[in-house]
């Protein structure tokens, strides 16, 4: 059984096909998937996809790039949708100083919002982190150090792209790292994290339809291609990939709690 700690289901890429894409995951294991939210209308598309099909679970937020469409009232537009049950986490959120498609300040103010939304809702946090590792780390410091005592994991660095230092802050910080497709690229960082970070401290996942792993590397990425990720850490690190799977899938099960 595996869980897909990080999808984009609701985007159109999937329209034509999204029920066979969910049955192609299903049948390669996956039991569920995490669908993030990137803005308000891609949260609430979210909610209806969780209601559709068994399998999906919901993460509500404003990516980095959609920070400037944060409205004065969609906060707690977020903090009632995230009654529905199938809500698991707020996200994804964060900062995205590669592209800048929102000024940097609303970036960061977006980012504390919705911090402080899941820590008032008791929710992890699912961070986007590209060109701004300094400043992620600084806020997140700040953020976990009013969050001491929480039993729970406080969230998970997505497509984690740091290296093992800094991983080990976010770890000891009480953070969850996750891996995707760049696993099984001959020259991406993830190699040194999923070799060397412990395995209870390890999510999967896609980030369909980005980030496709080898070999359909250049095509969409969809939930059911999971399982390469889960084989090539496998080989990394010398071990049954079954036991991969059963170490990330139980650490999303109690990161989300996730009713598996």
């Amino acid at each position: 059984m595996l869980v897909d700690s990080h999808a984009h289901i609701d985007v159109r890429l999937y329209d034509k096909d999204r029920d066979q894409v969910l049955a192609r995951a299903r049948e390669a294991g996956v039991a569920a998937v995490v669908n993030a939210g990137y803005d308000l209308d891609s949260s609430g598309a979210s909610i209806r996809l969780a209601e559709r099909y068994a399998g999906v679970f919901v993460a509500l937020g404003f990516h980095p790039h959609s920070a400037a469409k944060m409205g004065d009232g969609d906060v707690e537009r977020l903090a009632e949708l995230a009654q529905h049950p199938k809500v698991v986490a707020i996200g994804e959120t964060g900062l995205d100083f590669y592209r800048n498609l929102s000024p940097r300040e609303e970036q960061i103010e977006a980012f504390n919002r919705q911090l402080e939304l899941a820590q008032r809702l008791e929710l992890p946090v699912i961070i986007h982190c590209r060109n701004a590792q300094e400043e992620v780390l600084s806020i997140l410091e700040e953020w976990a150090g009013r969050s001491k005592g929480a039993s729970q994991p406080l969230g998970v660095l997505h497509c984690f792209s740091g290296d093992l230092g800094l991983a080990q802050r976010y770890i000891e910080m009480g953070f969850l790292l996750s891996i995707a497709g760049p696993v099984t690229y001959s020259s991406s960082h993830a190699l040194e994290i999923a070799l060397n970070i412990p395995l209870e401290k390890l999510l999967i996942e896609t980030d369909c339809p980005f980030l496709t792993p080898h070999p359909h590397r250049g095509k969409r990425n969809e939930p059911s291609y999971l399982s390469f990720v889960v084989e090539k850490i496998g080989e990394i690190r010398g071990m049954p990939s079954d036991l991969i799977a059963e170490h990330t899938t139980e650490n999303a099960i109690q990161l989300f709690r996730l009713p598996l």
